[in-house]
């Protein structure tokens, strides 16, 4: 490609990719889109079944305090009233989510607060000193009962490693409400979109040329003169050829089927605690938008150890990792005319909101307001 035909040369299409040419837009930016997959919207896209929209790449529950980010997207769609209350079971026995009143009135058969706080102090204090590891830190929060049912299982089938050879600071903080309140988020806004999250990604990136299933790591050097800046959005590790080696991410695998029945479990999000499941959770579609199809599409959720070549969901945000970022992040900065953003780029874990605040922040710095 010879001459820089466009501004921006956008790697990826996920929401820090679309929130940023959006802006660019705005701006009369000319804007190329590569998106290594056969659709746009990284991983809240969704696909049709059943007349049901179905998080393909698991739940995306739209939630911010965030006042100029809910403004921000309410431009595109309206929200649903949907409000992320999921249950867990554990051998069948089920609690709602997160730890609140109803949990504990289920797990200890009680009824007041001081009651639950008491039983709850009580636990708490097995636990000696500093935590020395995953466990000890989740049981000097909730205590025993809650972190064996609730907590251990469902951990360790997360990571893939027993909870006491975890760091503690995975779990900083578990949340522990005593009211009988099932919203699992504080945020003042949730919802998902009327429209669907792929009506949200289009409109964003309405005005881009957009290129599907282009892997722009195996095409760098055809798309080199392509535009004057270049958004980078892939794993910042890939980017560099692995120079310093592989950053680590945990995977997920998912198993999708129609079921013949209007209601196969009764809310959108089960989380199944036991070690003994093999899946962490089973997502129901058509609860997240209030269905009323009369069959239903229901996701379990695997975790897997992630291998080149898999999709990295989760970073692995542990001290080797860190280390090995920095080292990463250090060479992007010296990388000009390049934006690195979004989840895989910054190696971090961003709920939908801060992708969103990342990229109109980085928009601001680029175009000014």
């Amino acid at each position: 490609m010879t001459g820089k035909k466009y501004d921006y040369l956008l790697v990826g299409s996920g929401l820090f990719s679309a929130v940023f040419a959006c802006m660019a837009r705005r701006h009369n930016k000319s804007c190329l889109v590569l998106e290594k997959r056969n659709h746009i919207g990284g991983n809240i896209y969704c696909e049709e079944m059943e007349g049901i929209r179905v998080h393909k790449y698991g739940a995306h529950i739209f939630h911010t305090s965030d006042r100029e980010v809910w403004e921000f997207v309410n431009q595109f769609t309206e929200f649903n009233r949907y409000t992320n209350s999921p249950v867990a079971n554990y051998k069948g026995e089920m609690y709602n989510m997160p730890f609140n009143m109803n949990t504990f009135s289920k797990m200890w058969n009680i009824s007041t607060p001081a009651q639950a706080r008491a039983i709850i102090e009580e636990q708490r204090a097995v636990i000696a000193g500093e935590p020395k590891n995953l466990e000890e830190q989740a049981i000097s929060l909730v205590g025993t009962d809650i972190y064996e049912k609730l907590v251990k299982g469902y951990t360790e089938k997360q990571w893939g490693r027993d909870c006491r050879e975890l760091p503690g600071f995975i779990i900083r903080r578990l949340p522990v409400r005593y009211t009988y309140d099932n919203n699992y988020f504080n945020d003042t806004f949730q919802g998902i979109p009327v429209e669907g999250y792929n009506a949200l990604i289009e409109k964003l990136f309405e005005g881009c040329e957009i290129r599907t299933g282009v892997d722009y790591l195996q095409c760098r050097d055809e798309y080199r003169g392509a535009a004057e800046r270049v958004v980078y959005t892939g794993t910042i590790d890939g980017y560099f050829g692995f120079r310093y080696g592989n950053l680590e991410y945990r995977s997920l695998k998912f198993e999708t089927e129609t079921l013949d029945t209007d209601n196969f479990q009764g809310v959108a999000v089960v989380n199944y605690t036991d070690r003994e499941t093999p899946f962490t959770r089973i997502i129901e579609h058509k609860h997240f938008e209030f269905g009323t199809q009369e069959k239903t599409v229901i996701t379990r959720e695997y975790p897997a150890d992630w291998k080149p070549g898999m999709e990295p969901y989760y970073p692995v945000n542990d001290e080797k990792n860190q280390a090995l970022y920095e080292r990463y992040r250090t060479l992007a900065e010296k990388e000009e005319n390049v934006i690195f953003g979004g989840r895989l780029a910054e190696y971090k874990y961003y709920d939908m909101d801060k992708v969103i605040r990342s990229a109109l922040d980085r928009a601001k710095e680029e175009f000014g307001e």
